[in-house]
Parts: C-alpha cells; structure tokens; sequence
C-alpha cells in the first residue's frame, strides 16, 4: 500500500512541475503581452508605422532607341545570372562519391558551354588552373555548412538558357522548382546595342548611378550620345509601392505603376551609316591620319542620317572615339563660301562675275594668278586676299558689325541637334576696347576681321559649318540638324515637326551665286579639290586646310584637313562634312574629299540617289523578273514561276581592262560590275538587260557611258 501511494505522489508531482511549467509559460507570454502593449507600445508603434510608411521606388522600363526604319540602335532585355547553391540540403544529402563522379560529368558540360578561359588563347596550364573541375572540387573540399550559395556559372544570358542548364547533368537529378533546387537564376534588365560599336558615339551608352534617394540600389542613366542628351526621356517615370501587412508578413502593394521611357526613333539610316563609317575608316587608313569625323545630313529636312568619328589606336587600327563633329576648331577656308554669303546679301558685290584685286593684303597673299578674280575664282582658288578684300568693302569701318551679321544668320545658335557634348562657334566680336576698358588699334581690328572672314581666329564646330552649306544648298533656309525624328509610347508616336534655326538667311537667287561659286572648287579649271570629280554624282563642296594648335601654337607638322558640300548638284538632297587630321604632306583633296566622293559614289551604286536618271527610267513590273545566272537551276526556277526560260549568264570571264558581257543580268548586278571598271551607266526600260552600247570586250576606259537597254 506504501508503495503504489509512493507512486500516486510521483504522478502528482510529474504532473505539477508539468503544471507550474505551463503557469510559468503563460506567465511569461502575459508578461511579454503587457510589455509590448503597454510598456513598449510606443516603440513598436513607431516601427510598425515606420514599416508601413515605407515607400519603395520601382524603376520604369527604359526607352529603345530605334533606327529610322525601326531597326534596333539600343534597348533592355530580360537576362539573367545562372547560379548554384552548394550549400543546399540535396547536394548535402548525397554521397560523396557519387557527388564527385556528376561533378566530374558537369564540369565538362560547363567547360564546353560557360568556359573560365579564353578558349583561342589559353594555353594547357590555363585550362587546367581554370576548368570548372577544379573550381567545383574546391567548393567539395570545403565543409558543407561552408561552402558558397551562390556560385555564378555564367552572366547574363538569356532567360531560356536557364531552362536549358536544368538538363545538365547532376543538375536534373533534382526535381522540383525554386528553394527545392540548387540551380537558380537573378534576372535583371542589360542594355544591350546589336550594332555593336556602329554610331555608339551618336547612341551613347549608359551606366548606374546611386544617389541619396536610391542609396544602394542604382538607376540606370545615359553618360553619352542620345542616351545622355535625351535621358529625360528614354528613362520614364518611376512608380511606387508601400509596404502594407500580409497574412504572414509584409508585402508590396503598387500604389503608381512606373510610367516606360520613350522609344526614340532616329533619323540614322543603318546603310547609310555603314556607307559613311566604311569611307572614313578607309580614307584614314590609306593616308595614315589620326582621326576624322563625317556628317551626313538630308538637305530638306535636316535629318542627320550617318555620323561618324573614328580614331587611330595604339595597334594602328581604328575604333570609334571622341565625337568631334560638335567641337569647335579653326574651319580654315571652308568657311568662305558663308562669308561670301554673306557679301552677295548685303549687296558687297552682285554678280558672280564681279571682279576684286587679290593682291597682297592684310599680311597675307594670294599665291594663284590672275591677281584680279571673279567671284567664282575667288572661291575656286581659295583666295584668302579675294575674300577678305569683299567683307572689308562692309565692315572695315565697323568691325564688330561682322559678328553681329554672324549672329543675325543664327550662326551662334544653339543646334540642340541631340548629340552630346554639342558646343557652339566662337567667333570674338571685334570691339574698340577689350575686356580691361583698353583701347584696340583699328589695324589689329583689321586683321581679325580678314582672318575671320578666310577662316582663321575663330572656332567652328563641323556640325555648324555642315548646317551652313546644308542652307545653300536648300535655297537659304537653314534647317536645323537633328538625330530624333519621333517619340514612341503606348499611346502612339509624337512626331518631332521639322523645324528651322532661321527660316532664311539669304535669298534663293544668292544661295544660287553661292552655289555657282563653290562648284568650280571641283569643276573648275584650277580648283582645289578636282580630284573629287565623278561623272557620276556631281559633288561640289569646298576645301579647307588649317596647322592644329598644340600647346598654344600652330604645328606645322600637321593638318587638318576639311571638305564641305553637297550632292548632287543640280537637286542637292545630301550635305555633307568630313574633317580629318594627318600629316603636313596630305591635302583635303586627297583625304577628306575623297570621303566624300567614295559616300556618294556608294550610295550611287546601291540607288540610293533616287533623282539619278537611271532609277527614274527604270520603272518596275508587278512580274517577277528572273536575271542571268550561273545556277543550274535556273531552268527550274523559271518554270515554277511560270516564265520562258532565260539564259544563263555569260561564262566567259573579261579581264579588269575590258567590257564585260552583263546581257541577261538584273540592272544591279550589272551596275556594280559596269561600274568596277570605272565605267558611268545609264539606263532604259525596266527588267533584264537584254543590250549594251559597248561590245564585250572592248577596251574598258575610265569614265566612258554605256548605255544598258532593259526589258522583261
């Protein structure tokens, strides 16, 4: 009896430390009640208001940036980072051996696909050091509760890659999604350019930038080009989400959705562009300059279509660099033809056959006979006497008045043309006293004025000077350069009007004595860039030749080189600028002249000057046309398609110097092999060639017509 009260009292006691234990919990949960409620509810009020206030920024969808015909320059997508958890509870759970045999398996697939070395340059012990084998074995080695949770197999890489690397080996041994599998992916958004560096300089680029209010989280923002100028636009409107409280937790709740940046479609024509930048680069190369920029712009409408600006690297190639055409430099003698401009509307001379003396003048002289030059000589000689004789007829008693004509024609207005960096011309304004209050004689006064007007002791941008020419060539209305022709939302396009930074700075009659004069430069007896000269696009344009300025002073071993003017000539639809630097030995003729006439002569042979006599004559026909060919199956094809069956091209081959047989050909085909023989085209009719002017294999002499008869 003693003992089972023995053991009533153990019971009793077992279940009263029990008890008092359950007491003590509740105790302590009431306790820790009151003291959140009451003595600390002031704390986690002000916590919990402070988390619930909480407003976070979410960052929009940055704007593309489009070619003119819609082609992609620039825009975000959907990567991601391809990680492994060697940390996690199911590569943990497994046998050693068995992990180092798929390891073994896995670092091969990563090596192949993801490799940690540059598979052309490694050498054996690279690969060896950097294989994935061992990288893998180290993280092994380690203790598991030790190893990295985030080893990164491979960075931004498209979204379905990351399906792709479930089927690895050892990887799809794991079933199950998200924390059920080691492999996992952080998805971001990257800018990435398809063109790669054509016009990055005109595009931009961009980086991140952290500011106070987005502290460790960055927004991404151009620093460069379109990307920079037009930030505003591209990067939108950022949203906002507050933290508001869940069933378990907190979570966000969007109270304004981000608003996308602008798509920005551009005026930048992709063959265009690769016509200009494929000039340049060859140009440069040949002549061995240092760098170049050139501008090709529509006449009527302003519409930069190409723009580029290459640089000499360290290996002697050459890459794009610092965007030069809106800097300033010394113009030298491109600027002549808005001087005399500006003579022909003030009514300094009248007619382009209006005579001036050039001699000796000014400290400078004019070395080409005769002494006395027309209007047209002037400019075709490049006399810096002749044009500073002309501007000295209206402006010698009152030097200043020739800036303040400068700006009268906007010439120190903003573009605003979208490229970064854009500066704008420095001309000094020629006053009777300088900053001091000190009085300026009117002889140094005269000198400025005379090198102002030939190009010297002011500062031009290209962009500025190409804008100038640009309103010559449109009847004296200057336009105004730009690289943005619409904005794109989800509401639709917002159309940029074309706009003018003057409406007109000269008559139509003296835009037309200007051109008169800057034609001779090419087509003139004596002018300074004949070499510029094609029978096929006539160009005209003026030269331009100035020593750089390094460490305050002219070097002679140097020059740079400039070439301005438009195509064609009778109806002008393209201007254009090309400034380069090189050696002392080199001229504008030969270098940035050339430029021009390989972009005109390109964009003659791919038709792409549409008022050529031969794209206007050659119409084409709803019916499919079937050219000459050397395939064997051409006789199938033209059944299929229902047409008699044409011959095949000719297999006889004619050497360089002869006319080759191109009857049978379509026009194109038979446009570029004419035309490599330095041959000028013209057309009639539309469809095949089915006759040529000129016998195949007849001498081939350089700049000859042949006429090309079509029909289908």
């Amino acid at each position: 009896m003693a003992k089972k009260d023995s053991n009533k009292r153990r019971i009793f006691m077992r279940y009263g430390m029990i008890t008092a234990g359950f007491v003590a919990m509740a105790l302590g949960i009431v306790w820790y009640m009151f003291r959140t409620t009451v003595v600390e509810a002031a704390a986690w009020n002000e916590r919990a208001e402070k988390q619930l206030s909480r407003i976070d920024t979410i960052a929009p969808e940055r704007g593309s940036i489009l070619a003119s015909n819609g082609n992609i320059l620039a825009c975000n997508v959907r990567v991601c980072d391809i990680k492994i958890d060697m940390r996690h509870n199911k590569i943990k759970a497994m046998p050693k051996s068995k992990l180092k045999e798929k390891l073994d398996s896995l670092a091969d697939t990563l090596d192949m696909r993801y490799p940690r070395f540059d598979p052309l340059k490694a050498d054996a012990k690279t690969r060896a050091e950097k294989s994935w084998r061992v990288r893998l074995y180290e993280e092994l080695e380690k203790d598991p509760d030790r190893r990295t949770r985030s080893l990164t197999i491979a960075r931004n890489r498209p979204l379905e890659e990351y399906d792709s690397a479930r089927k690895f080996v050892l990887i799809r041994d794991f079933k199950g999604a998200g924390f059920r599998c080691p492999l996992y992916k952080e998805e971001h958004s990257r800018r990435i350019y398809p063109y790669g560096k054509m016009a990055n300089r005109s595009i931009g680029r961009v980086h991140e930038v952290v500011t106070e209010k987005t502290r460790h989280k960055g927004e991404i923002h151009g620093y460069s080009g379109l990307e920079k100028d037009l930030d505003s636009l591209l990067y939108g409107k950022p949203g906002y989400a507050k933290q508001v409280p869940l069933t378990k937790g907190y979570g966000n709740w969007v109270t304004t959705p981000p608003t996308p940046g602008y798509d920005l479609l551009t005026t930048i024509d992709i063959d265009l562009q690769d016509i200009v930048e494929e000039s340049l680069q060859d140009i440069c190369s040949e002549t061995n300059c240092e760098w170049g920029t050139a501008i090709l712009m529509e006449v009527e409408t302003g519409e930069i279509v190409a723009l580029s600006s290459i640089e000499r690297m360290d290996d002697g190639s050459y890459g794009e660099a610092l965007n030069r055409a809106v800097l300033p430099y010394e113009p030298g003698s491109v600027i002549k033809p808005i001087s005399m401009m500006i003579a022909f509307e003030d009514g300094l001379v009248s007619s382009v056959n209006q005579t001036v003396d050039c001699s000796p003048f000014q400290r400078t002289k004019d070395p080409h006979a005769p002494t006395v030059k027309n209007m047209k000589q002037v400019i075709e000689m490049s006399s810096n006497t002749g044009i500073a004789r002309v501007i000295f007829k209206g402006y010698a008693a009152d030097p200043a008045k020739y800036y303040d004509r400068l700006a009268s024609i906007g010439f120190f207005d903003r573009i605003n043309s979208g490229i970064a960096g854009e500066q704008v011309p420095q001309v000094r304004r020629l006053e009777a006293q300088n900053s001091k209050g000190l009085p300026i004689t009117m002889t140094s006064r005269h000198l400025d004025l005379a090198r102002q007007a030939y190009g010297y002791n002011t500062m031009v941008p290209p962009l500025y000077t190409l804008a100038f020419y640009n309103a010559i060539a449109n009847r004296g209305r200057l336009v105004r350069p730009h690289l943005v022709r619409a904005l794109r939302s989800e509401k639709g396009d917002s159309i940029i009007p074309i706009s003018y930074i003057r409406d007109q700075i000269c008559s139509p009659q003296t835009a037309e004595k200007v051109k008169q004069c800057i034609h001779e430069v090419v087509w003139g007896e004596h002018g300074t860039a004949r070499l510029v000269r094609d029978d096929r696009v006539k160009i005209v344009g003026k030269t331009g030749t100035v020593f750089p300025v390094e460490k305050g002073q002219y070097n002679p071993a140097k020059r740079r080189l400039a070439f301005a003017g438009f195509f064609p000539y009778e109806e002008p639809k393209y201007s254009c600028m090309v400034l380069v630097q090189g050696a002392a030995g080199l001229s504008a003729n030969r270098t940035s002249g050339q430029v021009m006439k390989q972009i005109a002569l390109k964009m003659h042979a791919r038709g792409m000057l549409a008022e050529t006599p031969r794209l206007r004559k050659a119409v084409s026909s709803d019916r499919p046309t079937i050219a000459a060919t050397t395939s064997k199956d051409t006789e199938r094809i033209a059944s299929t398609l229902g047409h008699p069956v044409r011959k095949m091209a000719p297999s006889k081959e004619f050497p360089a110097s002869k006319v080759p047989d191109v009857t049978g050909f379509d026009i194109r085909s038979a446009i570029r092999l004419l035309e490599s023989r330095g041959l000028n085209v013209e057309v009639q009719g539309a469809g095949r060639v089915t006759r040529q002017s000129i016998q195949p294999g007849a001498q081939a002499i350089r700049g000859q017509k042949i006429l090309l008869t079509l029909s289908i």
